[in-house]
């Protein structure tokens, strides 16, 4: 006769202080937990909710502009500064932690289309429409010292008049070009009063750029004749050069992957292009009903932040065809800019009503110190939400949206149906094969120019 025994070691139970937890020992047997899969979406179910409870992600405005801000450029060697262009003219720099302004910028007598800081952070480059450049050396005063004084004011170091208003600047990620859109594109040096080199194809205005994080060499600008082109430094004449069936208001490269850039189109999608294939879409990025305006990555890669004339600001992946979160307030109005601060934790957004807004880049997420068994607690239900995404319960409640972004999405729906049932009779009542379907990602771009 055999007799199975249970034996115990006291010295696996016994904790060796007070303040340690008690020590469980689990068998993860799956036949043992024939409910398991319940559990757990339950388990879900209520991350979820806990997770709309918690949400958020609205810190902070930050109030001072008289008119609608433009544009924003954040300072690559500072966390905590932004700079931020209006309507009027007016530059300011911001300090983040505290919601301050540090100094003033004024010079400019028409709106500011453009900011970039140079990759020192020691130079800020502006230029708007009163087709002047204008060059500033960043102060390093801090807030504590500036306290007491009345608002800093910043004289230009430089100014360059030139003959054509200015839609955009961008700075080189590695190197002492930048370079200007409008007209051309030109390609400017800090220490000359005339651009260096000249760029043109077409005649339209142009009204984005963006160098490469990569190669330094090399950028991207968008057209108002719904023109995507690609630059080399190098090179006398352009790359190569896309068109789309409507306008690219902005773009920007990823910083992990610079071979892949993503467009913010006025359709109200985002199209990922890999810069080597042009003619097809990587991935299309659909939830926003109106314009796109501006659009910018996470340092990480792994994220980026669009602001549209929707009066919403939406955060997807970079490979996710639909956002992962959406903000909005009830006083927030047509956003023409965002930025990621420098460490990928926060938003900013720039409004036509003036404010710049602060937001969470995880709308739930914790603020302040967290605990290690808080942080693993907070991954396995990440892991949960990951796992039980896609059942209907659970993608309800983290997909609420505000009511007129609602009824509009629902009417772009039927709209889509309609267009899809009328190109489905056409083909059915056509001869076969004289009509083909194209994918949405090929369909956008109408032809590629070398």
């Amino acid at each position: 006769m055999k007799v199975k025994v249970i034996s115990r070691s006291v010295d696996e139970f016994t904790r060796e202080r007070s303040q340690d937890l008690q020590r469980v020992f689990r068998n993860y047997d799956p036949s043992l937990r024939p409910q398991e899969k319940a559990v757990e979406y339950v388990r879900a179910l209520n991350a979820v909710k806990l997770d709309k409870i918690f949400a958020r992600p609205f810190i902070g405005a930050l109030d001072g502009h008289l008119d609608a801000i433009s544009c924003m450029a954040k300072n690559p060697t500072q966390l905590k500064g932004i700079f931020s262009g209006a309507m009027d003219g007016d530059i300011r720099l911001w300090d983040l932690a505290s919601r301050q302004i540090v100094c003033q910028f004024p010079g400019h007598q028409g709106a500011v289309r453009g900011l970039t800081v140079s990759t020192d952070g020691r130079s800020l480059v502006s230029c708007g429409t009163d087709a002047t450049i204008r060059l500033w050396n960043v102060p390093v005063t801090t807030l504590s010292e500036s306290d007491d004084l009345p608002k800093n004011i910043v004289e230009p170091a430089s100014v360059y008049v030139w003959k054509n208003a200015f839609w955009g600047v961008d700075h080189q990620w590695d190197g002492e070009h930048f370079a200007t859109v409008g007209a051309q594109v030109d390609i400017w040096n800090h220490n000359r009063s005339q651009p260096i080199n000249s760029f043109e194809w077409g005649t339209d205005t142009v009204i984005s750029v963006r160098f490469n994080p990569g190669e330094p060499n090399l950028l991207a600008t968008s057209a108002s004749d719904r023109s995507i082109v690609l630059y080399d430094l190098r090179m006398s004449s352009p790359l190569r050069k896309m068109i789309m069936m409507t306008k690219t208001n902005s773009l920007c490269w990823n910083p992990m992957e610079p071979i892949n850039f993503t467009a913010a189109n006025e359709d109200g999608n985002c199209y990922t292009y890999d810069a080597r294939k042009l003619d097809e879409a990587k991935c299309v990025h659909k939830d926003h009903v109106s314009a796109v305006m501006d659009i910018d990555y996470s340092p990480t890669g792994r994220e980026f932040v669009t602001g549209s004339y929707d009066r919403t600001v939406r955060l997807f992946q970079y490979n996710g065809g639909h956002s992962k979160e959406i903000y909005h307030t009830k006083r927030m109005q047509r956003v023409f800019c965002v930025k990621f601060s420098g460490d990928g934790s926060y938003v900013i957004s720039g409004s036509d009503d003036t404010n710049l807004r602060i937001w969470k880049a995880k709308a739930s997420e914790q603020l302040g110190v967290i605990l290690p068994r808080e942080r693993k607690k907070h991954d396995y239900q990440e892991a949960l939400k990951k796992r039980y995404k896609h059942l209907p319960e659970v993608n309800r409640i983290a997909r609420h949206l505000p009511r007129p972004i609602f009824k509009a999405s629902a009417l772009m729906r039927v709209m889509a149906d309609a267009k899809k049932r009328k190109e489905d009779k056409r083909k059915a009542h056509s001869a076969p094969g004289s009509i083909t379907t194209q994918p949405l990602r090929r369909r956008r771009v109408i032809k590629e120019v070398e």
